[in-house]
């Protein structure tokens, strides 16, 4: 049954909820202790003798995360039966406001404490499973002095339009949004026309087309104005592509018959296999959100990958915040703290 009708089959169905064993996919969605589903699931957890739960992410947005998704693996032996419990012995507050605490974060060695607490019960895929090897690279490309100006103009001009004070996320997330617009190439104007700031990303791609040889390609690209100027180049030099939209997409790519496919990293989620087309990955523009990060690339790098390796190729523009994103994601960092961070960064750049 599909998540959304969980509390539908628990609480109005009818059905006495009699089950051996459960298997959750995307354990990850049930990360919320507050959400329907998961307090539905654990009025019926008791009935469960055997569970199971599947994900790639388990901690996508930080340790948090796992109290909800440990608890109904466990009914709270490992982690604790309460969250105020859980907080209280692994983090301390972060931001707060008075007495509101609106974040919290990790104690010294409180990581390595929760994944000995869940390290029974825990498996990694690579670790019991037959995984291809896995190759991070970076393909950087540099922006004349022009191109470049042109880029810290406007960094300048979105910089000196943020309000005095504490950088808020909504206001980090719309600067740092604009500031990976233009190291793409191209930056959304107010009437959303699309301004033009360089090429350099597509010169890049086509280059990686060329020496692939043949090999088959999946681009990710994060914004529209990236798809309608990759389609456009791809267009004027020939090279046969296609987005990877539909089941019929889906198909054709894993039948080898697609040289490049396109992909939304929000569109290559939980579930989709595409490991069957290829096993190169370019990341034409790179995303904050380590779930969808770590998502996408496990659409290649995944049981029943016939190549032994598997590359992800990211292309980084030098001295924009490119970089700052890349070495986020590697180092793991939450999405909205690092996102803060390099904005300040940018800030005090100026």
């Amino acid at each position: 049954i599909n998540r959304e009708n969980l509390q539908w089959l628990i609480e109005k169905s009818g059905q006495p909820f009699e089950y051996d064993m459960v298997v959750i996919d995307e354990l990850s969605s049930f990360k919320n202790h507050q959400a329907k589903r998961f307090k539905a699931l654990m009025k019926e957890r008791h009935r469960v003798k055997r569970i199971v739960g599947l994900t790639g992410t388990p901690s996508s947005n930080g340790l948090m995360d796992l109290f909800a998704e440990f608890k109904i693996l466990d009914m709270g032996v490992r982690l604790g039966r309460f969250i105020g419990q859980y907080r209280n012995t692994y983090f301390k507050p972060d931001k707060v406001n008075g007495p509101i605490v609106y974040s919290y974060k990790p104690l010294p060695g409180a990581e390595d404490a929760i994944y000995e607490k869940i390290s029974d019960i825990s498996m990694k895929a690579a670790d019991h499973l037959k995984m291809p090897e896995l190759v991070n690279t970076k393909y950087m490309v540099h922006l004349s002095e022009k191109e470049k100006k042109k880029y810290e103009d406007m960094k300048a001009e979105l910089v000196l339009e943020l309000p005095e004070g504490e950088i808020t996320a909504a206001n980090a997330a719309s600067l740092s949004g604009k500031l990976s617009q233009m190291a793409n190439g191209a930056v959304y104007a107010d009437d959303e026309s699309i301004l033009p700031i360089h090429d350099r990303k597509l010169d890049a791609l086509e280059d990686i087309i060329e020496s692939a040889n043949g090999k088959p390609l999946l681009i990710a690209y994060w914004f529209k104005h990236d798809l309608i100027r990759i389609e456009q180049r791809l267009a004027e030099k020939k090279i046969p592509f296609q987005k990877l939209d539909s089941d019929a997409s889906m198909k054709k790519w894993n039948r080898g018959e697609l040289p490049v496919a396109l992909i939304h990293p929000a569109s290559a989620g939980h579930g989709l296999n595409l490991q069957s087309g290829g096993s190169t990955l370019v990341w034409f523009g790179i995303t904050w959100s380590l779930e969808l990060y770590q998502q996408t690339n496990a659409r290649l790098w995944r049981q029943g990958q016939q190549s032994e390796t598997v590359v992800i190729q990211h292309i980084v523009t030098k001295g924009t915040v490119d970089e700052k994103i890349l070495k986020a994601l590697t180092e793991k960092d939450k999405a909205q703290t690092a996102l803060m961070s390099a904005v300040r960064a940018e800030l005090e750049e100026r």
